[in-house]
């Protein structure tokens, strides 16, 4: 679970106490070989791929996902990871504070590639919509793709991931924490 949904959670904070754990350490480490197979097949290999995690939660795993991609290219491919923060760029900052993640770093001008958007966890689709926002101004992407290790459904908006490691039907009071170690659902408790 990003830390902007703890700090959504009255009175900005709370502790995430985990009801159920639905994938382990192992479960996280095929979900991201499958979905960097994925990623290379949709694309014919990683040329002209930039892999771009959100701040905070997908960074994570957009450097495990960069990370199986160079493996799988083999000796002498190197491939463009960087990250993104979208607090300047979302619709809600009259409704919480502003509060920026970490750095953007984008290592590459966008222009003519193919940008794979990587988040934790994709529930309403507005982060997305905000990261849309912010990846132009770093260029004109060719195709922007999404991939994100959990799907929970709930969606405000017209988005729908590319890559998915888990569909996870939840309901609208849960929260998921998505982590290399696993993924849990739980509740964020004062």
């Amino acid at each position: 679970m990003a830390e902007r949904e703890r700090r959504r959670t009255p009175p900005y904070g709370g502790v995430f106490v985990a009801r159920t754990r639905v994938m382990q350490e192992e479960d996280i480490k095929r979900a991201t070989w499958r979905m960097a197979h994925e990623i290379m097949e949709r694309n014919h290999g990683s040329d002209q791929v930039v892999i771009v995690g959100l701040q905070t939660g997908g960074v994570w795993l957009a450097e495990d996902i960069a990370a199986v991609m160079v493996e799988i290219a083999g000796s002498g491919c190197s491939l463009p990871c960087g990250t993104l923060d979208v607090a300047f760029y979302r619709d809600d900052i009259s409704l919480r504070p502003l509060l920026p993640e970490a750095p953007t770093h984008i290592p590459v001008n966008l222009d003519g590639q193919v940008v794979v958007i990587v988040d934790d966890v994709l529930y309403t689709g507005r982060t997305i919509r905000a990261a849309l926002d912010a990846l132009n101004s770093y260029g004109r992407p060719r195709a922007v793709q999404l991939a994100v290790m959990v799907d929970r459904g709930h969606r405000e908006l017209p988005i729908r991931p590319d890559f998915v490691g888990k569909n996870l039907p939840t309901r609208q009071d849960e929260m998921v924490n998505a982590t290399r170690q696993g993924v849990d659902i739980g509740e964020v408790c004062k």
